[in-house]
This record gives C-alpha cells, sequence and structure tokens, in this order.
C-alpha cells in the first residue's frame, strides 16, 4: 500500500513511522526544512519537502498512484486543499483529514460525501475531550473505551497494594468473581507488556486493561481495589476548546466544575457559554487559588491546557494538594512514558487517540475501530468476524490464535459476552482482539482467511 502523509508533525510523523515499520510504502510531505532532516535520518521513507497543497508537490510524491492521503498538517486549509486534489485529479481510495476549526467541523456536508470527498475527518481534540469525560465517570480508572457502542467496555486500573487480588492467579479470580464477565486482556508491568494467560500472577503496580459489560463495572472496581465512591467534583485547568467541551458535557449531568483559565477574555467567553460552572480567573500553578477553591475536596482534576509540561507540572501540584485523582493532556511521546511513574494518575493522549482512528483504514479485514494503549504497545481490534476468517465456526480453544494476542470479547447480536474456550464465534459477529504490535500481521491473516483458502 502506497501512503501519502502530509505533515510531520506528532501526529504525522507517527503514523509514518508505524505505517514504514510495517511495511507499508510510505511517502511524507512536510514544508520545514530541519524537520525533513530528521525524518530522513529517523525513518525509512520517502521525504519531500514542500507545500502539501501544492499539485506540483502532490505529482511528485505519487498522488496518482496513492493507496491512501493523510492531511495533518497544522493547517486545516492545506489539509482540506490537498484532499480537494487528491478527489478531483485522481481516484485515490481513501482520504483521511484533520480538521480542528469548529467553524469547519460544524459543516459536515464539506467533509463526508461532500466534494472534499473524505472517508474520516480527526479531531483529535474533540476524541481526547470524548476520552477524558469516559474516563471522569468511572472512578479510579486509567482509561476507558467503549466498544460495540458501549455493550462492551475496556477499564483501564493501576493494582494497589490494598486489592485482594495481588498475588492471585488468573485463573483463580473466577473464585473472586463468580460470574465470570471480566477478563484481563494485558498487563503493563514497567516496560513489560503482557497478554495473559490463566497462569499470570498479579502484581502490586500492574497496569491492567479488563474487558468487562457495563453493569459489571462497579464489582470489578470493588475487586481490583477501587472502592473510592463516583464523585462529582471536577476541576478543569485550561478553558480551551477541549476544557469547554468537558465542562459543558458534565454540568448537564449535575457534576459541581470551577474551569480556571488564565485569559480574561476567554472567561469572558466561558462565563456565557457555560450555565453552571464556576468560571475562575486565574493561573492553575498559583498554590493559594488551588487551596481556595477546594483543590482538597476535588475528585477529579484535569489539566488540558495548550502547554502539556505545565499540564504535567499543575497535575502534580494537584495531587500533591489532595486531589483524589488527577488527569493532564500530554502528547510528547517521551513525556507519555515518563509521566505516569511519577505521580500522575492519567495521561490523555490526542496523538495516541489520532494514530487509533487513522490504523482501522490500513488494518485488513472488517474493522469496526482500532485503539492504541499505553505507549501504542497494544493494539485493540474491533472487527466484525468474516465467513472465510479462521475464528469462526469453532470452540475458540482450538483456534491456533498468534502468540501475543487474545480475543477479548464477543458480541452476537446486541447480547454481549467474555468469551471462555468453549465460545464459538460465528460469521457476522463482532469480536473485540487484543494484540501485540508483532502478532499484527498474523492476527490480519487469521481474520481474513482461513488456512485452507491458501
Amino acid at each position: 500500500m502506497r501512503v501519502i502523509v502530509i505533515g510531520a508533525g506528532v501526529v504525522g510523523y507517527t503514523i509514518a513511522e508505524r505505517l514504514a515499520s510495517e511495511g507499508q510504502d510510505v511517502v511524507v510531505i512536510e514544508k520545514d526544512e530541519k524537520r525533513v532532516k530528521e525524518i530522513k535520518e529517523a525513518l525509512d521513507v520517502k521525504v519531500i519537502q514542500g507545500n502539501g497543497s501544492s499539485p506540483r508537490v502532490l505529482k511528485e510524491a505519487g498522488i496518482d498512484e496513492a493507496d491512501m492521503v493523510i492531511a495533518v498538517t497544522d493547517s486545516d486549509e492545506v489539509n482540506m486543499i490537498a484532499c480537494l486534489i487528491a478527489n478531483t485529479q485522481t481516484r485515490i481510495p481513501k482520504k483521511i483529514i484533520r480538521v480542528r476549526n469548529p467553524d469547519y467541523t460544524g459543516y459536515k456536508e464539506l467533509f463526508l460525501g461532500g466534494p472534499l470527498g473524505i472517508d474520516f475527518n480527526i479531531n483529535p481534540a474533540l476524541v481526547a475531550a470524548e476520552r477524558i469525560l469516559k474516563i471522569i465517570h468511572v472512578p479510579g480508572a486509567t482509561d476507558v473505551v467503549d466498544f460495540s457502542e458501549g455493550a462492551i467496555k475496556l477499564v483501564g486500573i493501576r493494582l494497589g497494594k490494598e486489592s485482594e487480588v495481588v498475588g492471585k492467579r488468573l485463573r483463580d479470580l473466577k473464585e473472586l468473581h463468580p460470574h465470570n464477565r471480566v477478563l484481563i486482556a494485558s498487563i503493563y508491568r514497567g516496560m513489560e507488556t503482557i497478554i495473559p494467560d490463566g497462569s499470570e500472577t498479579l502484581e502490586e503496580g500492574d497496569h491492567l486493561f479488563i474487558v468487562t459489560v457495563p453493569e459489571e463495572i462497579p464489582k470489578v472496581l470493588q475487586l481490583f481495589g477501587k472502592r473510592e465512591p463516583a464523585g462529582r467534583r471536577v476541576m478543569i485547568v485550561g478553558g480551551g476548546y477541549i476544557g469547554s467541551y468537558i465542562a459543558g458535557n458534565l454540568e448537564k449531568e449535575d457534576f459541581l466544575v470551577k474551569v480556571i483559565e488564565k485569559d480574561e477574555e476567554r472567561c469572558n467567553y466561558l462565563a456565557q457559554v457555560l450555565e453552571k460552572s464556576l468560571i475562575l480567573h486565574g493561573d492553575g500553578t498559583d498554590q493559594e487559588l488551588l487551596k481556595e477553591e477546594g483543590i482538597g475536596d476535588v475528585d477529579t482534576f484535569v489539566s488540558v491546557t495548550n502547554d502539556e509540561e505545565d499540564n504535567i507540572l499543575i497535575s502534580l501540584l494537584a495531587k500533591n494538594l489532595g486531589a483524589k485523582r488527577v488527569i493532564a493532556l500530554v502528547d510528547k511521546p517521551e513525556y507519555v512514558s515518563l509521566v505516569s511513574t511519577i505521580g500522575v494518575d492519567v495521561v490523555v493522549s490526542p496523538r495516541l487517540a489520532s494514530v487509533g482512528s487513522i490504523l482501522q483504514f490500513i488494518r485488513r479485514g472488517k474493522i469496526l475501530s482500532v485503539t492504541t494503549l499505553v505507549e501504542e504497545r497494544v493494539e485493540v481490534i474491533e472487527t466484525v468476524a468474516m465467513e472465510t476468517s479462521d475464528i469462526v465456526g469453532r470452540p475458540i480453544k482450538e483456534i491456533k490464535f498468534p502468540e501475543g494476542a487474545i480475543i477479548g470479547a464477543v458480541c452476537k447480536g446486541e447480547r454481549a459476552m467474555i468469551p471462555d474456550g468453549e465460545t464459538v464465534i460465528d460469521p457476522g459477529d463482532k469480536v473485540v482482539i487484543f494484540a501485540l504490535r508483532k502478532a499484527i500481521p498474523r492476527v490480519e491473516k487469521a481474520l481474513m482467511v482461513k488456512l485452507e483458502f491458501f
């Protein structure tokens, strides 16, 4: 597959690196000379310096032979023009664009099915805001992801010494949770990533990713030592698009929301558009302000300013001052891997969310969604089982599934289930699969065709 990536910022670079590592034919267009040099030294891709909206540059990149264009520059206009050119002059099967300006995203007719011929519009800020909202609703969670329209939940939890499961093997959890509608699909232990089997023993400090159904979440949280009540006091630092979106949604559910924003003009705007939230003009690094506003009583503290270094420092300060759970918006890969080890409870990365959204168009098979977990070490693939697939028609225990991958959930119509060895997947079932990066090619093969089809 030939993929043209326009814009080599954090999202564009990550996508180019990921696709190149999987053997795809990648061409990157980037206008910044210094950045072009860095990419040439770091990645095995073709790099062209120039404007991604230039017909000449797109022609040089091989637009006529491309299978996909991914336009993710910092300019919405450049991204749209690049896709317009690709749509009017070529027949590229897939076109993906990043547009962040609400003035554009409000006009859906411009995008899907419109003159730009866009297959998918990425809005990293919106994806990050939605992810944070889901996490806020589950006390003690480090991540929450929905599959099959919410019928299946993925919940991230860090295992503390207070949990009764520490020292237990996974196969022994049935005694503690007899209904067995829960599955630990992956474990992060230091720098090690584990797709576990029943013999794995849980340790204090493990970062677990657990698959379950919505009604089981309270029991799951209690089982893994997360007994804090679902508090409704939220403090947000940063009143930009993400902060205002989160506040607007929470106040509709009667959460008690305070928003701290240091730009006075933005504060005036927030006071007009938010009906119940308390808007405070100030600096999130001001300890006295945080104390005066009751930081010690806050159930969830969220830092979503435009400066990720500030988000990290502010979150650490809030945690030190008594906030029960802190969430920081962080995008630099080197920060994402560090922050959780120094006291920040939850890290949300718009970059990783965007990468997962794009990968669903790269993966082979009937893919519904792709989610990348902590530092992209694991992919969660939601797919529809095909009649020709190697995973249908027999009990899961008889499937020679690739090492480093596990089937985490199955939806048969409206019935969601956590599978066991006797579960049989039928054509048309929705299946949620966890896989290490090294296992992805073999998982794709299993999803496409039975062995006898070769």
